[in-house]
């Protein structure tokens, strides 16, 4: 069953953002070494729970979003638009880690859905 497995938390100046919840929480967050800026929470130590990251403010990630993985992200795609949503940004690759893209629901919420697939290259 599809389910929430990573958030995202934007910010206007990433390096405050990273010392505002890694002071504030304890989180350990660190610059992910992929294609963008983007920054890694780990935010527990094997408890239930999620991880996430910060990532520069800007379109289409202006406020947190909640990413669900799915088994695959064209399937979802479809059904994300036959069910009243809107998917709002292009398939996109994350090398190494799988496929991605952004949505809205019917009540203009953003959440990100991603297929996870390790083998993933531009």
């Amino acid at each position: 069953m599809p389910r929430v497995v990573h958030f995202e938390i934007p910010a206007d100046d990433p390096d405050r953002a990273t010392k505002f919840y890694s002071k504030l929480f304890g989180w350990t967050i660190s610059k992910w070494e992929g294609p963008m800026d983007y920054w890694m929470i780990f935010s527990g130590n094997g408890e239930p729970g999620i991880d996430g990251a910060i990532t520069k403010r800007e379109e289409p990630v202006t406020s947190v979003v909640n990413t669900i993985s799915v088994p695959s992200v064209d399937e979802f795609m479809e059904k994300v638009t036959a069910h009243g949503g809107k998917v709002i940004m292009p398939k996109t690759t994350v090398p190494g880690v799988g496929y991605f893209t952004y949505c809205l629901d019917t009540e203009g919420n953003m959440f990100g859905i991603i297929e996870n697939d390790e083998s993933a290259q531009m």
